[in-house]
């Protein structure tokens, strides 16, 4: 067996307790939800914040030191399973803690819904089990503690979108069964890796794995599951339902973490493990389905009547647009596609956030979310429209927004290594993400003059809320500079 990976600093105590926090914390915190319904959500309030900090100080931990392994239990790999704690591993754990942390203040802020499930103690156990799912899943270097992590992700899921109200169940269930046969075609193929190498830790598959037709069929399967759990076009099915009806700070949640943490493990496996297989050809493929789900979702996209809706058809073209960037990534442009996907990853999930809360906060303080029905912005909806506003100037890639950079680089990218039809594709993908997005702002300036109803003070906080997360979006502009140290290397 080959030597593990080493860290290319020393690892901080700090840091690796603040790993380790960020797993178990979620975890007691939901038992406590559950046993203690009455002090469930100051129980929630208290855990986010303090996941927040944690996550921050990880990032700074692995700013100063670098990235490392972290063995669970004290059993080194190959025995025992390890953590790998990096950049984009860093980034993406505070970006869930601050996306987190904003779903329960609009949960708590927010009136509570008499459609919603006759057992609303159930709703922070779940949202804290969720949490602790992706928190997971982020760390993990392991095949099957991934497949573990994304059943926890998953199930947390199907029962939050369940929650929302009777209408959102069907959706739920077509979610499970999705996800249950995404589960399945990923297991497959971790069963057939560990039949042929004995191990399933990352570093170790990278290491070892041949380019053989057992390794091609289970990196298939793995593959076609991780699709189907990002809802890429055409198997995009289970998505708009369970986005559009779960309630916002769990559309918010599912939109801007849960399909995008496929994702993130498409790139870690095919910048990984996978590197050794036809990785050309398969970047292709996904580049051929990414630019399906661009198009196919933005048009849906452009012919939805109700605001939520809108966005949910937003986020299967969004995640297309970031499959493209696969035959970037795997065709040798360097660090310029690495930084441009990792910074796109992270922009939309904060944008999306955004928008989804923004859309809330309308569907507060008017009671309806078609888009010919949404409130002026007066009245408290001023701070909702102006999230809409900068969450759709990122996400349009409109400078000097995070947006703007990751899709610079990505463009340059492709410039350098003459891939013209793929930055083409960028351009129309852009252009039809500004058309959906300016249809839902068009909305808000036709009907500025129009009478506004009675202002609601919650429908303002919650705005707020959705504001900071799109702010935040808008701001990793001035981060830019400094994207490529805090989301690490390319591989």
């Amino acid at each position: 067996m080959p030597v593990r990976r080493m860290a290319r600093g020393k690892v901080v105590t700090e840091g690796e307790l603040a790993a380790a926090l960020l797993v178990t914390i979620p975890l007691l915190s939901a038992i406590l939800a559950f046993v203690l319904p009455a002090w469930a959500a100051a129980i929630t309030l208290v855990t986010a914040l303090t996941l927040n900090v944690l996550a921050l100080l990880l990032n700074v931990a692995v700013n100063a030191h670098g990235e490392w392994d972290q063995p669970i239990g004290g059993w080194e790999t190959p025995l025992g399973i390890s953590w790998h704690v990096d950049g984009l591993a860093a980034v993406l754990l505070l970006v869930t803690a601050i996306i987190g942390l904003a779903g329960v203040v609009f949960q708590q802020a927010r009136p509570p819904t008499p459609t919603e499930s006759d057992d609303p103690r159930l709703f922070w156990p779940l949202w804290l089990f969720l949490w602790l799912g992706l928190n997971a899943l982020f760390l993990s270097a392991d095949l099957f503690n991934l497949y573990v992590t994304l059943e926890m992700v998953s199930l947390a899921s199907v029962g939050l979108i369940a929650h929302a109200n009777p209408r959102a169940r069907s959706a739920a269930w077509r979610y499970l069964l999705a996800t249950l046969l995404g589960s399945s075609l990923y297991l497959l193929g971790v069963a057939l890796l560990y039949g042929q190498q004995a191990t399933l830790d990352l570093a170790l598959l990278e290491a070892d794995l041949a380019a053989d037709a057992v390794a091609a069929i289970a990196a298939g399967a793995i593959t076609l599951g991780l699709l189907l759990k990002a809802a890429i076009f055409p198997l995009h099915f289970w998505l708009p339902a369970a986005h559009g009806r779960a309630s916002p700070p769990v559309s918010a949640m599912l939109s801007a973490l849960v399909v995008a943490a496929a994702y993130y493990l498409l790139l870690r496996l095919w910048t990984g493990p996978f590197v050794v297989l036809p990785s050309t050809e398969v970047a292709v493929i996904l580049g051929v389905l990414g630019t399906g789900a661009m198009f196919w979702g933005g048009a849906q996209a452009l012919l939805q009547r109700h605001l939520k809706m809108v966005i949910a058809y937003s986020t299967i073209s969004q995640l297309g647009l970031a499959l493209v960037a696969f035959p970037l990534i795997l065709g040798n442009s360097g660090a310029l596609s690495w930084n441009g996907t990792t910074l796109l990853l992270v922009t939309h999930g904060l944008a999306k956030a955004a928008l989804f809360l923004a859309a809330g906060a309308l569907l507060l303080h008017r009671g309806r979310s078609r888009l010919d029905a949404l409130p002026a912005p007066q009245s408290g909806t001023r701070l909702a429209w102006l999230a809409i506003t900068l969450a759709a100037a990122s996400l349009a890639g409109l400078p000097p927004t995070g947006g703007f950079f990751a899709k610079w680089w990505l463009a340059r990218a492709a410039l350098e290594t003459g891939a013209v039809g793929w930055l083409l594709v960028l351009l129309i993908g852009t252009a039809l993400s500004v058309a959906y997005l300016w249809r839902v702002l068009d909305v808000g300036i036709s009907a500025a003059g129009t009478s506004p109803p009675p202002s609601r003070p919650r429908a303002t906080t919650v705005g707020g809320v959705a504001l900071v997360l799109a702010a935040l979006a808008c701001g990793l502009g001035l981060a830019a500079p400094h994207w490529p140290s805090l989301a690490g290397t390319p591989p």
